[in-house]
């Protein structure tokens, strides 16, 4: 399977903290914001990826990310001249896409706890594979409507009148089918191609399957100035409390033997000494003690 992050947009809401720097590339309290996605898809043992933004942010990402070869992945780049629509990812990476599944997450999204995602990742098949997450104000979001069994009816974004409280977060498996759909997708009435109507053509052939995340699962939207101080205030308070970070691309790399040993240490001794070597330091330090080694 390969990866998508779209960190596109023009980020508004966030002005004017986006007035030069993109949004992703907020920090989210110790790390720009783009790492978290990014984790992601490396911890579900995902090594090709594309980024999608805008042509005068790109170059502030590849500068930041580069090729990906320091964490044992392939990054390409490609550009989103407008933004319209989360399914236009999927028009803008189509050559990247070919033949493959793909898994399409938001670069402004914020993942924490359990190992969801990578299951869904190993066990995905066909069709489309999207996440249900328990909200108090779903009508700001796409959200699922299922039967007495939990099946999913209908997804419908951002409703007046929700039909229950589970969203579906900013994370979603595809087969390739999800090309040719994206292609007959029709602008809404605020002008995007909607994710919303990718996920009802899957629904009605049958083969969307949701997921409902779990309690401890924690999902933040770090779109807005309020919502990245939580997400924020999330994270710091997360990684003190458990000594553990999380969207830490080097140890997500380490953990799925995208890296050696060797070549962790290497990464480490690149860094400048701060908070973030100290930790990877502890990381490498930890895995001497559990009887890793320095393979």
């Amino acid at each position: 399977m390969k990866g998508i992050v779209l960190a596109g947009g023009v980020g508004s809401r966030l002005y004017p903290l986006t007035d030069v720097v993109s949004k992703q590339l907020q920090p989210v309290y110790d790390k720009p914001m783009v790492y978290y996605p990014l984790t992601v898809l490396i911890a579900s043992g995902i090594r090709e990826i594309c980024l999608i933004s805008s042509p005068a942010q790109l170059p502030n990402f590849e500068r930041l990310l580069g090729d990906g070869r320091k964490w044992g992945i392939e990054i390409e780049y490609r550009e989103q001249s407008k933004p319209e629509g989360i399914a236009q990812a999927f028009l803008i990476a189509d050559s990247f896409i070919r033949d493959h599944p793909v898994a399409l997450i938001l670069g402004d999204n914020v993942f924490s706890g359990g190992d969801a995602f990578p299951r869904a990742v190993a066990a995905f098949e066909s069709g489309a594979t999207v996440f249900a997450y328990h909200v108090r104000n779903p009508e700001r979001y796409g959200v699922v409507e299922f039967d007495s069994e939990f099946r999913p009816v209908s997804i419908v974004e951002k409703p007046r009148r929700p039909k229950s409280n589970y969203a579906v977060p900013g994370v979603y498996l595809y087969d390739n089918q999800v090309v040719e759909i994206a292609k007959k997708v029709q602008p809404s009435e605020r002008g995007e191609l909607e994710i919303t109507d990718i996920h009802q053509t899957y629904l009605a052939r049958g083969q969307l399957c949701v997921e409902r995340l779990s309690r401890g699962f924690a999902w933040l939207d770090a779109g807005t100035s309020t919502s990245l101080h939580e997400a924020s205030s999330y994270v710091g308070t997360i990684e003190k409390r458990q000594g553990i970070k999380i969207g830490c691309p080097e140890e997500a790399a380490l953990v799925r033997n995208f890296l050696t040993r060797a070549q962790f240490d290497a990464l480490i001794e690149e860094m400048p000494d701060c908070e973030y070597r100290s930790y990877l330091k502890n990381v490498a330090a930890e895995m001497e003690r559990m009887g890793h080694g320095a393979a």
